[in-house]
C-alpha cells in the first residue's frame, strides 16, 4: 500500500522526477512522470536548469502539475558558478530569476553548487551574494567544495546573506557533511556511497539520515532532504525509505 505524502516538515525527494522501474509499483500507475514523482515524494530538485535554460511556461506547466504543497528546488546555472565564477554575472542571474518565477508560490530553495577548484574569494562572494539578495528573498543554499569554504571567513558571509551550507554526502573535506552558513534552512544532499550517483545506502545509513533530518525540525530549520544517486535509479527507492523512517517515528509519538 503506497504511503501517504509527508507532512510539509521535511521536503523529501531527487534530483529529478524520473520514476525508475525498480520503483514503479510504490507510485502511481498514471500520469505524467513528475505527476507520478508528485503522489508519493514532496519536493524535487532541478538539475536540468545548471545546464540549459527553461521557458517560463515550462516552469508554469511543472508547477501546474503538481500538489499544492509541493515545492520544486533549482540549481544556479553553470554559467553563473563554474564560467563566471560570480564575475560579471547579473544578466544571467536576471535570466535565470525570470524563468524560475514561473513556479510562483512552489519555487523552494535556489541551490548554488560550486566546482572544486572555486576557492573562497570574500569580496567576490559578497558582491555576488549580495546581488542575489537584491533580486531574490527566497531561500538559498550553497554546496561549496573547496577547503576554503569551511572556514571562519565562509561562514560569515553565508550567514550575512542568509545562505545555508549543503550538508553533502559524500563529502569531499569533512566538515561538508554537515550543515552549515544560516540555520533557517537545513538542505542534505545524498549522491550515493561508495558509488557516487550510483549506490544506494544501506539500511544503517537511511536510519542515520533521518534522524538528523528529524533534528534538523526540531530546531526549528525547514528542512529538505535530496538523493542525487539517480544513475542507477536507487534515490527514488532511498528517499522512499527515509520517508518510512520518518513516518514511523511520527506514529510512535
Amino acid at each position: 500500500m503506497p504511503q501517504p505524502l509527508l507532512d510539509s516538515d521535511v521536503r523529501l525527494g531527487c534530483a529529478g522526477w524520473t520514476v525508475p522501474r525498480a520503483s514503479a509499483e510504490d507510485f502511481e500507475a498514471t500520469g505524467s512522470q513528475l505527476e507520478r514523482y508528485a503522489t508519493r515524494l514532496n519536493a524535487v530538485e532541478i538539475n536540468s536548469s545548471f545546464h540549459r535554460s527553461h521557458r517560463v511556461a515550462t516552469y508554469e506547466r511543472w508547477a501546474a502539475s503538481v500538489p499544492e504543497q509541493f515545492r520544486f528546488s533549482v540549481k544556479l546555472p553553470k554559467e553563473i558558478s563554474h564560467a563566471l565564477r560570480f564575475i560579471d554575472a547579473d544578466a544571467p542571474l536576471d535570466r535565470f530569476l525570470g524563468e524560475v518565477a514561473g513556479l510562483g508560490a512552489k519555487l523552494g530553495p535556489v541551490l548554488v553548487q560550486l566546482p572544486p577548484s572555486f576557492a573562497l574569494d570574500v569580496e567576490v562572494a559578497q558582491r555576488f551574494f549580495g546581488d542575489l539578495r537584491e533580486r531574490f528573498e527566497g531561500d538559498v543554499v550553497c554546496e561549496p567544495r573547496h577547503e576554503t569554504w569551511f572556514s571562519d571567513s565562509a561562514e560569515k558571509v553565508l550567514v550575512k546573506f542568509r545562505v545555508a551550507r549543503v550538508a553533502a554526502d559524500p563529502a569531499r573535506v569533512p566538515a561538508a557533511a554537515t550543515p552549515g552558513g544560516w540555520e533557517g534552512i537545513a538542505y542534505a544532499r545524498w549522491h550515493g556511497a561508495p558509488r557516487i550517483y550510483f549506490s544506494s545506502y544501506p539500511d544503517e545509513e537511511i536510519a542515520r539520515m533521518a534522524a538528523l533530518l528529524k533534528s534538523a525540525v526540531k530546531r526549528g530549520a525547514r528542512t529538505w532532504c535530496i538523493f542525487d544517486n539517480t544513475a542507477s535509479g536507487a534515490a527514488a527507492g532511498d528517499a522512499l525509505r527515509v520517508k518510512a523512517r520518518l513516518n514511523a517515528a511520527r506514529r510512535v509519538k
